[in-house]
């Protein structure tokens, strides 16, 4: 029990059999035990090769189980690539007899320079408080026994000063930074993987000195380039100063067998524990299927419903924006923070019906089967595979705008709007430039603009042009589109959570090259699906959808972006609608596919986010990820077989029924929060009408 590592690997189990069974990452159990088994093999062949005196697999483990949780791909081949990297690359690459880099890190960098198809979640976690203490309590104790707590406390330091540093230089409130630090894969890599004393400086200014340099490249890599994952990157970066570390600040090198500090026994208890707790908890496994539709979720069922269409590839984004604003024209105003001064050719006006088809063709949906005779032999079930078919303002003046340290970038009139590209210096010039100019600013307002014009972003300000919409002969307002470039992939939603009346509906679809899209500063979990549910349901789907969506939201403590649909567009599972032609996707800004032919290269995304200013503090941000996996929310109508069958198998289709309908009434009060008697009362199972009574038939 003096090695350390024994309560790592002890800690990380359970952490990840917590993100197995209860967060329910994209891993299942099966893959976790073929990447240890990989990593134990590399390690032994390592040993072999080597010529070591004996094999050790406990290093091999923690590099492995840090990768079942950090690591994501559609490949296992992949997968057990970077396993193999991890493992070899501690004999491989080394200076003066110590590794060069952390073995995961190394691992997980390397993978992402080589290939797009994996990734990394990093707001796979949420940033559920008690999740958050869990790891640091765990990792605290390791890193307490591995007597490498100063780089990890240092860490913490520096990373928390850039964090909390930056939000007060731009006047955002120190929940930002606060919900940037409760982030289960921050304090995963503080705890476990910079910590690692094996690939740490050997003197304790060096570690110091190493925490600080990972913090500002990291700083760098996020707030700068605006990449993601820049810890992980910034710890790969400088490892490689660790050597002339060592050589310029000589100190003894750590061995793993060392005496440990006191409490070790007690600690080791502490970690039984946990993983016994952890691996308590127990999930049930969903299962896919075709069908066809009959009812559908769309965003009409919402109050305060906004879309957004991202097409995205590469720095490259158009953005389409449909707000549900009701009430007189001349009222409509919008102000959307831009990376970049935008020129007239990258502004124009879109038609509604194109986001109305899209979020037909991703809507969560109900699906329908019909029970076969039961007397009858099964037949294969046919899956139908269907290809996707081709089928501003007039300012006061310019002085004015000056004197408040207000620039008019550009101004354009395009179709119905008017529109103002500005820029400011401070927060408050612009404000009152808004106001003066008839746009109407929520109070508190200010401090969301002030840190925008810090970030050096720009303002996109539209009003409706009353004369150029009776000319039009347009009755409704159509979305706006605008095309930019920058390594920005985010959306600014702060602005709209100053004084809003209660929270908001946010529906996002994202249309890329790559696959699936997914937050990275909030967790993104897929709603459950593919279950059943009676039959009743058809004719209230819409209030079903609604319960259903309000109760996943009460269940995360509404902190969770939910996935509505997945799935590569040129085929469908059935197709929910038709299709979107190749002229309304590039209608819609995918400018890499043709006129002609299918939906090439599209991958659609879904989101579904309701929000307010307590519980999403910051503007959401994205990442393509390489996941091709399809999904879409769907819940499932069985219809019993009505025909006359007397059969052996009847009666026991007959008797299994009964359990169905049960089983479909937990099913939807689990789903809903609704009474399990309503529910038993509505589909007619209290008073058992409609069962066939025993003696029913006995003397005919």
């Amino acid at each position: 029990m003096r090695d350390p590592r024994h309560f790592q690997i002890a800690a990380l189990t359970a952490l990840l059999l917590y993100g197995l069974f209860v967060l329910d990452f994209d891993v299942t159990l099966l893959r976790a035990v073929l990447i240890v088994g990989t990593a134990l093999g590399v390690q032994w062949l390592c040993t072999k090769t080597w010529r070591l005196p004996r094999f050790d697999p406990r290093s091999a483990l923690i590099s492995a189980l840090s990768l079942c949780l950090l690591v994501r791909s559609n490949s296992l081949l992949l997968v057990l690539c970077a396993t193999v990297l991890a493992i070899a690359g501690k004999f491989v690459i080394r200076i003066r007899g110590k590794h060069v880099f952390n073995p995961t890190n190394g691992a997980i960098v390397a993978m992402l320079l080589l290939t797009d198809r994996v990734w990394v979640s990093p707001g796979q976690w949420g940033s559920a408080a008690y999740f958050a203490f869990l790891i640091a309590c765990l990792g605290a104790l390791v890193v307490n026994r591995a007597e490498r707590s100063d780089v990890t406390w240092a860490f913490i330091v520096f990373w928390s000063a850039l964090l909390i540093g930056r939000s007060l230089w731009l006047g955002e409130p120190l929940a930002i930074p606060l919900h940037r630090l409760e982030n289960g894969a921050l304090l995963l890599f503080t705890f476990f993987m910079i910590s690692d004393p094996k690939t740490t400086p050997d003197a304790r200014a060096g570690r110091i000195l190493f925490a600080a340099l990972v913090a500002l490249g990291a700083y760098y890599v996020q707030f700068k380039l605006f990449r993601t994952n820049g810890l992980l990157w910034s710890l790969a970066a400088f490892s490689l100063l660790t050597p002339i570390l060592d050589l310029v600040l000589p100190a003894k090198r750590y061995a793993w067998d060392q005496r440990p500090t006191q409490g070790a026994f007690a600690m080791s208890r502490i970690a039984a524990a946990l993983f016994v707790a952890v691996s308590l908890t127990v999930t049930s496994s969903a299962y896919a299927f075709c069908g066809f539709y009959v009812a559908k979720g769309d965003t009409k069922l919402f109050n305060r419903a906004s879309q957004v269409v991202l097409v995205r590839d590469d720095d490259k984004t158009v953005m389409t924006m449909a707000n549900d604003f009701r009430g007189d024209p001349k009222e409509f105003a919008v102000v959307i923070p831009v990376p970049t001064v935008l020129q007239r050719g990258q502004i124009h006006v879109a038609e509604k019906a194109l986001i109305d088809h899209l979020d037909a063709y991703s809507a969560p949906r109900l699906v329908e089967y019909f029970d076969p005779d039961p007397c009858e032999p099964p037949r294969p079930m046919m899956v139908p595979m269907a290809a996707a078919r081709a089928d501003a303002v007039g300012a006061r003046n310019e002085q004015r705008a000056k004197s408040l340290g207000v620039t008019i970038e550009a101004k354009y009139t395009v179709g119905e709007y008017d529109i103002l590209i500005l820029s400011a210096l401070q927060s408050n010039g612009l404000e009152i430039w808004l106001r003066e100019n008839g746009y109407t600013i929520p109070a508190g307002a200010g401090q969301v603009l002030g840190s925008y014009i810090k970030q050096n972003m720009k303002f996109f300000v539209a009003k409706v042009n009353l004369k150029e919409q009776s000319k039009l002969g347009f009755t409704y307002l159509r979305p706006l589109q605008v095309a930019y470039e920058s390594p920005k992939f985010m959306l600014p939603i702060r602005l709209g959570t100053v004084n809003a009346n209660g929270p908001q509906e946010l529906f996002v679809y994202a249309l890329t090259r790559g696959g699936r899209v997914e937050t990275t500063n909030y967790r993104t979990v897929r709603l459950p699906s593919d279950v059943d549910v009676p039959i009743y349901v058809r004719d209230r789907f819409g209030d079903f959808y609604k319960s259903l969506f309000t109760r996943q939201v009460q269940k995360n403590d509404m902190t969770t972006v939910f996935l509505e649909y997945a799935w590569d567009m040129r085929w469908c599972d059935p197709c929910a609608a038709d299709p979107l032609s190749p002229k309304e996707l590039r209608d819609l800004g995918t400018f890499w596919i043709g006129q002609d032919g299918g939906a090439q290269d599209v991958f659609l995304t879904r989101l579904h986010v309701r929000y307010d200013r307590a519980h999403f503090p910051e503007d959401l941000v994205f990442q393509e990820t390489g996941d091709h996996s399809n999904f879409q929310a769907r819940y499932v109508l069985h219809h019993a077989y009505t025909g006359k069958a007397t059969c052996e198998a009847a009666k026991s289709y007959r008797v299994e029924l009964r359990n169905r309908y049960e089983r479909e009434a937990r099913n939807l009060a689990d789903l809903t929060g609704w009474r399990i008697d309503e529910i038993r009362k509505q589909m007619k199972l209290a008073s058992n009408e409609g069962e066939k009574k025993w003696w029913e038939g006995m003397w005919q």
